[in-house]
């Protein structure tokens, strides 16, 4: 029978042993991965994912390094690659942090109990230094059976030491050691797969594993026990092996308390969503985009581009508008790109990287699960849909940190529906700022009603159940300014990369449309929509085309409109809720599949028309 840890990854490299690396999420494993296997280094995407599995060779062995999970299982996809490329290892270097010892040790004891030969790098001393934590490493070595040598990869120590301490992995102290009860079903569901660790995954209820055995028939399912057996194990080990300096870490521990009880964390969250906007929707989106896309690419880099094709292949063809038209690969792309987009992503990420340093953004996650579970997901969908308001595109890349793929649906369907981006809403804002407050709550209430709504049902409708919020509570601290700085390039940089050609897709698609007529064709056929259903003037259709190349361009084409304030709020209101950008479609056909982004794409247009004729015909 084949294993289940053998997959077609296994195949690309060809070596005498498979070295895997293994961690919770942050840890560091990419510095190790990259010191132990150089330059030689291939990434393969992982078949039936969308993730990216990165391989490369060390001497003799075959090195992995596997997506960051809080335990081996079938809950996510980052899960089940992770399981699969260490159930075939040889031996495992398990990258732990540290400063988190409690947290990242349960997955180490899973990994011991699965029989694997471990050899642990108790990464971030210096976070253990900083932090005024003592860790007994004698002791700890010993309570786990493996060894453990201390490490900082970020500023190279002890990664040589790890690297020529590999080959003394061993095979650790598994919960089953001093619960014979536990030891007897393992053993019983062994002789049967004659693995002993697929064993201990069918008794983990682990059904992937599970359905491999057909001549299993009836095994227990144990899966509380040896967790709660395991979470005792590890709370032992780290009573025994960590002490704190209690005066340093009191006020952050109060602070941490503060950010969890809903009377002090709402009004938290509120003013933390004031300045976030203030930050991003005033200073980023208004003031530096100002001065990138109009000053710096619209008012000089286009025209000087316009100039060059102008002058050699000429700008009345198909090429040249291709390249350099309204809406040309090298000028509307590389503005959108560099001139309006670089800004804002820079800087959600930006804030993005404090929250996580800091260790509030996991308690936000808390704060808003209970709300988030009735519509479909959990705490974690926070994330996406706040950087969604800096840029739908890019958020809908980070819905893949959501446990399942039904979570993901419902994320970015709600996202391309009724979340605004940062460019999107500050026209919105200097629209409405010129309507009475009954407007303004007209609109406000309305997309909110229609995100409930949409949610909800997507969570009666899709089949499967939301995951549960399994997060780390890292204490609260000051943010290092350089991992703020470094992280937010280095995300910043993968999403120029990642999106980059997508754009210059979108922008040759919409110069076709334009040339072949097609764009004017479909403004026409959208017009009795907009006038006797939404009833709204006819040219507003061309607001609405517009507003699928990009959500802002057809807001911001309202503006040349006269409309009556009701005209106003229902236009905004469709808009807001109107197809997602071409940019942000491609990605969601990147991260889901075509089938699945058609219906995102026909679903918020249905939504998008009938909520504002309902509005059209109820309010007004």
């Amino acid at each position: 029978m084949s294993h289940c840890g053998q997959t077609e990854i296994d195949t690309e490299l060809q070596a005498d042993k498979k070295i895997v690396l293994a961690g919770n999420p942050n840890v560091g494993k990419s510095i190790f991965f990259n010191y132990l296997t150089g330059i030689y280094v291939s990434v393969s995407n992982y078949p039936g994912t969308t993730l990216d599995i990165s391989s490369g060779k060390m001497g003799d062995a075959a090195v992995y390094d596997t997506p960051g999970v809080y335990g081996v299982g079938s809950i996510n996809d980052e899960e089940r690659v992770a399981r699969d490329i260490i159930m075939s290892a040889d031996i495992i270097i398990n990258v732990v942090d540290a400063s988190h010892l409690e947290r990242d040790l349960f997955l180490t004891q899973q990994l011991i109990d699965l029989d694997k030969k471990i050899i642990v790098a108790l990464n971030m001393m210096d976070e253990v230094e900083k932090n005024n934590i003592s860790i007994d490493l004698e002791a700890l070595e010993k309570e786990l059976g493996v060894p453990v040598i201390p490490t900082t990869a970020a500023k190279n120590r002890g990664l040589d030491k790890l690297k020529h301490s590999i080959d003394q992995a061993t095979k650790g102290n598994s919960i089953f050691t001093n619960n014979q009860e536990l030891a007897e079903e393992v053993k019983n569901v062994e002789s049967e797969t004659g693995n002993k660790a697929d064993a201990l995954m069918i008794l983990e209820e682990d059904e992937n594993i599970r359905s491999q055995y057909s001549s299993l028939k009836t095994v227990p399912a144990l899966r509380e026990e040896i967790y709660t057996a395991r979470r005792q194990r590890v709370d032992q080990i780290t009573d025994q092996v960590l002490s704190y300096d209690q005066n340093t870490s009191q006020l952050a521990r109060k602070i941490g308390a503060y950010m969890l009880k809903p009377v002090t964390a709402i009004p938290m969250l509120l003013v933390l969503l004031y300045i976030i906007y203030q930050f991003i929707g005033v200073f980023v989106a208004q003031t530096v985009v100002g001065v990138t896309e109009e000053l710096i690419f619209v008012e000089n880099y286009e025209p000087f581009v316009r100039n060059i094709i102008a002058n050699t292949i000429g700008l009345e063809n198909f090429f040249g508008q291709l390249l350099a038209g309204e809406y040309g690969i090298l000028t509307m792309a590389v503005t959108y790109i560099f001139g309006l987009l670089l800004p804002l992503v820079a800087g959600f990420y930006f804030l993005l990287s404090i929250l996580e340093d800091s260790g509030y953004l996991p308690r936000i996650a808390v704060l808003m699960d209970r709300l988030l579970q009735k519509i479909g997901l959990n705490g974690r969908a926070i994330i996406p849909m706040l950087l969604g308001f800096g840029c739908v595109t890019m958020a809908t890349i980070t819905t893949r940190l959501l446990g399942t793929k039904r979570e993901r649906i419902i994320s970015i369907f709600l996202l391309g529906l009724a979340i605004p981006c940062s460019a999107q809403l500050g026209v919105i804002a200097g629209l409405i700022a010129q309507l009475d407050v009954f407007y303004i709550l007209v609109y406000v209430l309305t997309i909110f009603a229609v995100y409930v709504l949409a949610g909800t049902f997507l969570n009666k409708v899709l089949p499967g159940e939301s995951s549960d919020l399994l997060i780390d509570l890292p204490p609260i601290r000051l943010p290092d300014l350089k991992n703020v700085f470094n992280k937010t390039y280095q995300q910043t940089a993968a999403f120029v990369k990642e999106a980059g050609p997508i754009f210059v897709l979108g922008a040759a698609l919409i110069t076709v449309m334009q040339k072949t007529g097609l764009l004017a064709l479909i403004t026409r056929g959208a017009e009795p929509i907009t006038v006797n259903w939404l009833g709204l003037p006819a040219e507003t259709a061309t607001a609405f085309v517009m507003g699928i190349i990009r959500r802002d361009f057809g807001a911001a084409g309202l503006t040349s409109i006269a409309l009556t304030p009701a005209q106003i709020t229902i236009s905004l209101i469709t808009l807001t809720l109107f197809v997602p950008c071409i940019a942000a479609m491609m990605i969601m056909i990147k991260e889901r599949n075509f089938k699945e982004s058609v219906y995102i794409w026909f679903g918020s247009w249905i939504t998008a028309f009938i909520t504002g004729g309902l509005v059209n015909l109820l309010i007004f």
